[in-house]
């Protein structure tokens, strides 16, 4: 082989050499910008997640029952918060320890199905101390009247969902009355005289705030 085909030959070698080099370079930089610019936008939606759990967190927070008597609520079983949200009103209130006898005057006063199949509702539902509050003659007198009796229960009702941000004002009962409340979470008081010891409380059908007064409609 001539000395001029040889150098011809190994001219062509290096060449070669040069490429495969500058190709494995440019791939090696490839591989480095992608792994780099793959890496830049999962630290986006990262943010966003976080920011997103943080909303979520809060709103949960938002949702949840407030006041001083909402300790006593049993903490599973039915009549727990979350075993009421799953029943509707009186039946979640027949759960409830605190609302015996409440519960009591609904079925005297033939209202559990009215209340069970109402819609979006409100309750200011009095404790079994509440009605401890009346006069043991004029309670049992009351419960004995169902006219007057199914008057004091629907005064308890409003026929729309009120949440704690809703919850100051006046508000129409199916009684046909209004009542009024004034404060701000956690600390309301309806008709000036009922405090309300645990609010925001759901069931299926209606939110449930738990006072520490029996409300009187005007005669």
């Amino acid at each position: 082989m001539s000395v001029t085909i040889r150098r011809s030959l190994s001219a062509l070698f290096a060449a070669s050499a040069l490429t495969l080099t500058l190709g494995a370079c440019s791939s090696d930089g490839g591989s480095s910008s992608s792994s780099a610019s793959a890496s830049a936008p999962s630290a986006a939606p990262s943010s966003s997640a976080a920011t997103s759990g943080s909303t979520a967190s809060a709103a949960a927070m938002a949702d949840q029952p407030f006041g001083t008597a909402c300790a006593a609520v049993p903490k599973d079983g039915a009549g727990s918060f979350s075993g009421m949200a799953k029943d509707p009103v009186a039946t979640a209130a027949s759960n409830n320890p605190l609302l015996s006898t409440l519960v009591t005057a609904v079925k005297q006063a033939g209202l559990v199905d009215t209340l069970n199949s109402a819609q979006n509702i409100t309750v200011f539902a009095p404790t079994n101390d509440a009605f401890a509050k009346i006069p043991k003659a004029d309670l049992d007198a009351l419960l004995a009247d169902k006219a007057k009796l199914t008057k004091v229960l629907t005064y308890h009702v409003t026929p729309e969902r009120l949440a704690p941000n809703s919850l100051s004002g006046t508000h129409k009962t199916l009684e046909g009355g209004d009542l009024t409340v004034t404060g701000s979470e956690p600390d309301f008081t309806v008709n000036g005289n009922s405090k309300v010891l645990c609010g925001n409380v759901q069931t299926a059908n209606a939110t449930v705030y738990i006072v520490d007064t029996v409300l009187m409609p005007a005669s």
